[in-house]
């Protein structure tokens, strides 16, 4: 039987469960959280709309770690999310000591799974899983280039007047501003968006792609973003638990590619029943090569501060 621990019943995990269980990902699916009677209630409404929909998964609300024994891959949404005006490493402590704790009991309880991290900051949250866990680095992956490609990807489709089905997009580095996007790797039907849009309108989608959570953020006052990042989540476990062998840009860790080592960043991966399978190399431009190596660098600086912290 296959299962899917979901970590945090707030709006990304809950969505993460419903996309999940819609897609018969897994036949269970547990979502744990540590305030009482949310995962439950979650759960028994997923469940009930089974009927509706016709699909076959079980989603399992608890609070007890125990129930999260044996999973084949665990998605770790839970931390504190952005508030307008905050920067995703405002939540390093805070998020850092939930990883730990979450790290602790998967490592006990299902030392052979692969783990997703969507939290944030989240090259620096998974660096921090990875460590705690002790696993193969493939099997511990964070979850940002598929989401800021996909945001990429809505911004050109907008653009040219839609057919948003034949956008391919890749974005590399950190999630967070200092991101890349690789517009010469961005493509419309195969068609790099190069020769589709003037300079000007690219430098613009790269621009608003690199803030595209921040725009979110300011617009819901309250919150995040939710269905996006649970789509892409539910993406890369397809990949991994289905060994679709899809390409997709993921934090993974590298150790000599791209000229950096022993760190997480967003690079292109195959992802198979492994996790990572490979990281694939693009040819960079000097800039393009710049700006992924400055963005390593900032993601450095979170390192030290968690290190700092003790926390890692």
């Amino acid at each position: 039987m296959t299962r899917v621990t979901v970590v945090g019943a707030g709006f990304v995990g809950m969505t993460c469960a419903q996309r999940l269980a819609e897609q018969e990902v897994a036949e269970e699916i547990i979502l744990i959280d540590v305030l009482e009677g949310r995962p439950q209630g979650i759960a028994l409404d997923l469940n009930q709309a089974a009927a509706v929909e016709g699909y076959q998964s079980l989603v399992i609300g608890t609070n007890d770690p125990a129930d999260t024994k044996n999973s084949d891959l665990v998605i770790m949404t839970a931390g504190m999310p952005r508030k307008p005006g905050m920067d995703r490493s405002d939540l390093l402590e805070i998020n850092g000591k939930i990883i730990n704790t979450v790290a602790d009991y998967v490592q006990t309880g299902s030392p052979e799974s692969k783990v997703i991290v969507v939290s944030n900051p989240l090259d620096t949250m998974v660096y921090l899983m990875a460590a705690r866990l002790g696993f193969e680095k493939r099997r511990v992956i964070g979850m940002a280039g598929v989401l800021d490609s996909s945001r990429m990807a809505f911004f050109i489709s907008e653009k040219m007047g839609g057919g948003i089905r034949d956008v391919r997009c890749m974005v590399l580095g950190g999630h967070g501003d200092s991101m890349v996007p690789m517009p010469q790797f961005s493509t419309v039907d195969g068609v790099s968006i190069t020769a589709l849009l003037p300079g000007d309108q690219i430098d613009a989608i790269n621009h608003r792609t690199k803030h595209g959570g921040a725009e979110i953020v300011n617009l819901l006052k309250t919150g995040s973003a939710y269905y996006a990042p649970s789509a892409a989540a539910v993406a890369m476990a397809k990949s991994i638990l289905r060994d679709e062998h899809r390409l997709l840009p993921c934090a993974a860790h590298v150790d000599g590619q791209y000229g950096l080592r022993d760190i997480y960043v967003g690079v292109p991966c195959v992802l198979g029943a492994q996790g990572v399978e490979r990281i694939v190399e693009l040819e960079l431009d000097d800039a393009g090569a710049q700006s992924l190596q400055a963005s390593a660098q900032s993601i450095r600086k979170d390192l030290e501060t968690l290190k700092s912290k003790g926390l890692l």
